[in-house]
């Protein structure tokens, strides 16, 4: 494999190395596609046409650089997709946690070390052996970090199909996992997609709290829960206070519906355990963290990137649905002085739901 030119070395070889080492470092599943991703380009295009991508401009100001690999890295003739399990059997059930409306409900996949650390650094371990083994090896990796199709390319690489939630579903993995990828230069030989299983199946839209789900296939992000409380930096529309519940950060209820992820595998990386307590953790007391605590107990982890403003916005919500509670009404007014106005607003919000119950 230390030949110069990438016609002359063996694809195949190579390609069965990169999914030894993928395994070795934690990927329970890798795959190979090509960088024609021109039927999916027609559905983003009308997708975001149609504003189902609210404020997460990013979306659409990189262009057609999204579902044109060769833009976005000139070169890529090939991607190679990887997931990560993330989900352990040590958090306490959802669904528990869900009906408690004084306890916090976190999506399962924050509840750990950030992701996005995780696979990049497992990644670039992964990019450098390739260009060991292949000197003319040329590529990057992608973690959320740039405009990716990642769920299409993981699709056209085998690593399971695109679930009505528009999730990314595996037989063996269910949908509890993350996705990474590294284009690259080198003609490896592509993997078949699979074939899809969810047939008439509909729990995932059923379930929805808020209705995001407005179609098979077709999620209106501005009404998520995921969107609502991480992806949003504003006020968050009234219409859906009441709807969110305990969920102040992500929300999950589509995928733990799902049957397939009854057959899930569970995390083998520690990195994905649970920090904090925060698979079981009183509203109050988050509500409670000042700045500095919050910044001390959530570095490193996924929750801290959207700051201890939203955070409070998203817990104030939550309080605000909560049983009726003196506790809950005299912490509020601690904060219905507070420095944003954003706090402020969704407090005032809170304060009227508790009082009027």
């Amino acid at each position: 494999m230390q030949n110069t030119n990438p016609q002359q070395f063996d694809c195949t070889a190579l390609a069965a190395q990169i999914r030894s080492w993928a395994h070795e470092l934690g990927f329970q599943v890798v795959g190979i596609s090509d960088i024609n991703l021109s039927e999916a380009e027609n559905g983003l295009r009308e997708w975001i046409a149609q504003g189902f991508h609210g404020e997460l401009d990013y979306m659409a100001k990189h262009g057609l650089k999204r579902s044109r690999p060769a833009e976005l890295l000139p070169g890529t003739v090939r991607v190679i997709s990887l997931g990560m399990v993330y989900v352990t059997t040590e958090a306490n059930d959802s669904w528990e946690i869900l009906a408690k409306s004084e306890r916090a409900f976190i999506s399962r996949y924050a509840l750990g070390r950030d992701y996005h650390k995780v696979l990049r650094n497992r990644l670039a371990i992964l990019m450098n052996k390739i260009g060991d083994a292949v000197p003319v090896f040329r590529g990057r990796v992608y973690t959320d970090s740039a405009p990716v199709m990642e769920v299409e390319l993981g699709r056209k690489a085998g690593l399971g199909w695109r679930g009505k939630h528009t999730l990314l579903l595996s037989r063996e993995l269910g949908s509890w996992f993350f996705l990474g990828e590294i284009y690259v230069n080198l003609p490896l030989p592509v993997d078949t997609p699979q074939q899809e299983h969810c047939g008439t199946c509909s729990r995932c839209i059923d379930v929805c709290p808020t209705r995001a789900i407005v179609a098979p296939y077709r999620l209106d992000a501005r009404r998520c829960i995921s969107y609502l409380t991480i992806e949003l930096k504003g006020s968050i529309p009234v219409e859906f206070r009441q709807l969110i519940a305990n969920r102040i950060y992500g929300c999950d209820d589509c995928q733990l519906v799902c049957p397939w992820n009854s057959f899930a595998q569970v995390a083998i990386e520690p990195d994905f355990s649970v920090r904090q307590g925060l698979d079981d953790v009183s509203l109050l007391e988050l509500f409670r963290w000042d700045e500095n605590e919050f910044k001390a107990r959530l570095a490193g982890t996924a929750i801290y990137r959207i700051g201890h403003e939203q955070w409070l916005r998203n817990i104030a919500v939550a309080l605000g649905n909560a049983a009726k509670s003196e506790e809950i009404m005299e912490v509020l007014k601690l904060r219905a002085g507070h420095e944003s106005e954003l706090v402020r607003e969704h407090v005032a919000w809170a304060l009227m739901q508790q009082a009027n119950k």
